[in-house]
């Protein structure tokens, strides 16, 4: 069914993104541990999946076929690459145990509950307080509507530049010559 609507090339174009998603999402989260690198990196991934599906699609025109290949593989990117980030930084959430970099622990229930231990414990419970974080559950619902917020986003972001990119492939394509007739030896004469 999805490929009377969208080329075999922009469904793989689609898996390609995917596996981009989990590259970047590793690279600048666990690598690298620059997790708004993720968030603004998501439109240049859209962009280059845009385009990508199309080129692998062999496709310039109609534009409207472009656009929902562009927007499939933005699509599939954009989810993978949210899913990926969204899971990433739950595993610190709930895997934190407490530990200080002195080699000490702080005495707390392994995940959120260490969290708010660690910045009550660094002087950082007012300003908490102040985004009405004031036990590990709130600190839980908060760190929840971050993600789910970031991870929206990121796939808002991604399918708008994998438009974009998709919009540029149509833009660039190059234009059909029509070949004026020529006569030929052949051609019978009058």
């Amino acid at each position: 069914m999805i490929d009377r609507l969208i080329d075999s090339g922009a469904i793989f174009a689609g898996w390609v993104g995917l596996g981009v998603g989990l590259v970047v999402a590793i690279a600048f989260e666990l690598i690298i541990p620059v997790q708004a690198v993720v968030f603004l990196l998501a439109p240049v991934v859209g962009v280059v999946i845009g385009v990508y599906a199309n080129v692998r699609a062999e496709r310039h025109r109609p534009l409207l076929r472009v656009l929902a290949n562009a927007a499939w593989a933005g699509i599939v990117s954009g989810v993978g690459l949210a899913v990926f980030y969204v899971a990433i930084r739950l595993v610190f959430v709930y895997a934190d145990t407490g530990a200080l970099p002195d080699g000490t622990s702080l005495d707390c229930q392994t995940g959120p509950a260490c969290i708010y231990q660690r910045y009550v414990a660094t002087g950082q419970a007012s300003e908490l307080a102040a985004d009405g974080i004031t036990d590990a559950a709130t600190l839980e619902a908060a760190v929840w509507r971050d993600l789910i917020a970031t991870g929206t986003g990121m796939v808002v972001l991604t399918v708008a530049g994998a438009l974009i990119g998709g919009a540029a492939r149509t833009a660039s394509a190059p234009r059909q010559r029509v070949a004026a007739a020529r006569p030929t030896l052949n051609t019978p004469r009058p």
